[in-house]
Formats: structure tokens, sequence, C-alpha cells
């Protein structure tokens, strides 16, 4: 495959050009098997290339565990030769979250039996705009405790990880629920009228509403970050799939 600006040969499909120092792929739709990862690489709506990562799984113990993390390094490895803007994946979680926890580039979950279709139907809708700002940096306001301890630090910065989430303010606890389940729960509440969220962690009796400042501007595309906050969630453990 040659480079779509110079014409300079490039070792694999939809790698980024280092000649020019242009992509060739600006999307990667990424379907992940417990023993296959297909990487299917867009120029806007064009198919730039597709490429598969296999793998043996292991069944258990710490031959398991490293066998799956050298699958997401080597999926990762094949992302990041493309340099792309934004990662749609779907498919099997625990390969999903570990890819995703070696990159770090915009990353979002598709339900969808065509993930592909899917992703290039939607680039025809408007962009939310992307906050660059460091996810420590965005989070603050007058209340500073956390509950849930170091899960709750962990449901927080993984809101504010996410590129369309501007700030992240803690709330107010109540104590005063009533509540059994054991562990820390984080659920992101339906969109206001603005775009913006409510993270609700809830931990025993205690629960704090956070307030999350997206980039949305209404409820429907509110809607759309708090799906992929839910997401995130859930691939951190943190939220019932």
């Amino acid at each position: 495959m040659e480079c779509r600006h110079c014409a300079s040969p490039l070792e694999k499909p939809g790698d980024y050009c280092l000649v020019c120092r242009t992509r060739n792929a600006d999307t990667v739709v990424l379907d992940a098997a417990r023993d296959r990862a297909t990487i299917t690489m867009l120029a806007e709506a064009d198919r730039a290339g597709e490429t598969t990562v296999t793998t043996t799984p292991e069944s258990e113990g710490d031959r398991a565990v490293v066998e799956l993390r050298n699958f997401a390094g080597r999926v990762a490895d094949e992302i990041r030769r493309k340099r792309p803007t934004e990662i749609y994946a779907t498919g099997e979680r625990p390969v999903i979250r570990a890819v995703r926890s070696k990159l770090r580039y915009p990353f979002y979950r598709v339900d969808d039996p065509d993930p592909v279709a899917y992703v290039r139907d939607r680039r025809g809708e408007d962009a939310l705009d992307v906050v660059e700002t460091p996810p420590a940096e965005k989070i603050g306001g007058s209340h500073s405790t956390l509950i849930g301890g170091r899960s709750g630090v962990r449901a927080i910065q993984t809101v504010a990880e996410h590129p369309h989430v501007k700030k992240v303010i803690p709330g107010p606890i109540d104590a005063g629920g009533t509540g059994s389940q054991s562990g820390l729960r984080a659920k992101v509440a339906r969109s206001g009228d603005g775009g913006n969220l409510r993270l609700l962690l809830r931990d025993g009796s205690s629960v704090q509403e956070n307030r999350v400042v997206t980039t949305a501007w209404d409820r429907d595309t509110g809607e759309r970050v708090r799906e992929a906050l839910n997401e995130a969630l859930v691939d951190a453990d943190m939220r019932e799939a």
C-alpha cells in the first residue's frame, strides 16, 4: 500500500506515513473476540484497510494473564502504527479493557452487529468538541471528599478521562440512605437539557452526586456522552453491564 498523500510505500495498510508525516487512517474500528481481533482502518468514510491479530487463549492462572496481556499489546501496537484520532470498539470486554489500558486515544464502545457500518454512518453526525485538558485538571470544586476511597477516585478519573468531559465537580455526600450492596457502584444519570450529566456514586448507604460538565449542547448529544461514560465504567468494573 502507498501513502494517500505522497505515494511513499507503507509497511501495512493505514499506517501513519513517516515520510510526509500524515495519517492514512483517522479512525480505527476494533472488533475484539477472545482469540481474534479485527482492526479496520477508516480514512473519513473510506475503508483504508484491515488487519487481524490472533491468539490461542490460555484457560487459567498466570499463563492466562500473560497471554491476554501479550495479545492486547500486539493489538495496541497495530493501532498505534495508525496514530488515529479516535477508536471505536466492540466485542469481549476483557480484551477491550486490556487494549484500552495501553492506548491514549479517544476510545468509544459500540454496541452494533456491524460496527464498521455503524461508525461510517455516524461520520455524518455533528462532532462534539474534544477536551485536551489532562484528567486530573478536570476534577475540582468545593467538595474534595469522595466516597468509596480509591474506588471512588478511580470512578471519577474514569469519567474525567473521556475526551468530551470538560469538568467533574464532586458534590456533598448523603449518608442517610439505605443500601446493602457491598462495594462502590457508579452510574451516569440521564442528561439534562443542556447536555450536562450527573455521576452517582453509591457505597453502602452513602450516596454522592457529582456534576459532569460536557461538550454536548443538548439532551440528545448529552445522551451520547452518557452512554459512552457508562460503558467506560463497565469496562473499569465500576458498574454492572
